[in-house]
């Protein structure tokens, strides 16, 4: 399977109107073009017909989407988007997902004007995520940030997310051995306890899976700024906004990112970073030593099992 990278990201939470002001006033993205159900309305600017709240860092038209929890629903990741390169990859994509036994759905036109691609496709993970590989998305090549921040994205992807996985080897399984990523590095943190990175294009890692706590949920997403000082900006709005930092600024081990996580609205941390490693076709994986190369303070295993813990009470 032929995967370009991390192209968006769903999430279900609580309110949309505090993660809409976190989103713009704290992390500096923008409001997105939102997606219409009808062919004939223009894609424009502003909140959806669900009162859903899209958010663009590029020129792409939207990037992450906060959709309101149904009733009976629970916080968490609504859908991940990985973009392949077109209408050939995603049926190849869905031909091997079916071979291998996951569902294998194509999109209709309806499902496409949702996301604002050409075309689309579903699975679900070992885990339960919704996975939906599209080509073609709409995009605006005048976009401007309004803050100044520059996100690199380009041919590394929107970010990365890492993901809880009460089976891990049956999500390795899945995002290796049937989606095509590749093992980066990993390290344990813990007995019987695994936190592993896997790329699909140089970012150092699109998708990290962790078996801390005994759930499947996201942990964290991570958008990586172009300049050192866009990071330290953001943390300035986090703290003045009163956010909860949950890890200290530091430089981690692996990907040799700067950065720090800060706590959204819905619990979902949020990574912002600067600087990461990327890895070329000969990268061989390895494993590395705990610990970062310095800050970073408050990214434990007991931490990080407590966020897990805090998912699983949500969903109880």
């Amino acid at each position: 399977m032929n995967i370009v990278g991390l192209g968006y990201l769903g999430l279900y939470v609580p309110d949309v109107a505090a993660w809409a002001a976190f989103a713009n006033d704290v992390i500096g993205l923008d409001r997105g073009i939102a997606p219409r159900a009808e062919p004939w309305v223009p894609l424009t600017e502003g909140p959806s017909d669900d009162s859903s709240a899209y958010f663009r860092i590029d020129e792409y038209a939207w990037r992450l989407a906060v959709h309101p929890i149904a009733d009976g629903g629970t916080p968490g990741l609504a859908y991940v988007g990985l973009e392949v390169a077109g209408a050939e990859e995603l049926g190849e994509a869905l031909a091997e997902l079916a071979a291998a036994g996951f569902e294998a759905r194509r999109g209709s036109a309806a499902d496409c004007r949702a996301r604002a691609v050409t075309g689309i496709g579903f699975t679900r993970d070992p885990g339960g995520h919704v996975v939906e590989l599209f080509y073609g998305p709409q995009k605006d090549h005048g976009y401007r940030n309004s803050r100044g921040m520059d996100f690199l994205t380009g041919a590394l992807g929107m970010g990365h997310i890492n993901l809880f996985a009460s089976n891990y080897e049956a999500s390795r399984a899945f995002w290796c051995e049937v989606m095509g990523f590749r093992l980066t590095d990993y390290y344990a943190v813990g007995p019987d306890q695994v936190v592993s990175f896997f790329h699909v294009n140089p970012r150092h890692h699109t998708v990290g899976l962790m078996n801390v706590a005994p759930i499947d949920a996201i942990h964290h997403l991570m958008f990586e700024m172009r300049e050192l000082d866009m990071v330290g900006l953001a943390y300035d709005r986090a703290k003045a906004a009163g956010c909860k930092i949950t890890v200290s600024l530091g430089r981690h081990s692996n990907d040799r990112i700067v950065s720090f996580y800060m706590q959204s609205p819905s619990g979902v941390e949020v990574e912002i970073g600067w600087d990461a490693l990327t890895v070329g076709p000969d990268w061989t994986p390895c494993y590395r030593a705990p610990g970062d190369i310095w800050g970073h303070h408050g990214l434990t295993a007991e931490a990080i099992a407590e966020t897990g813990s805090q998912h699983e009470r949500s969903t109880n």
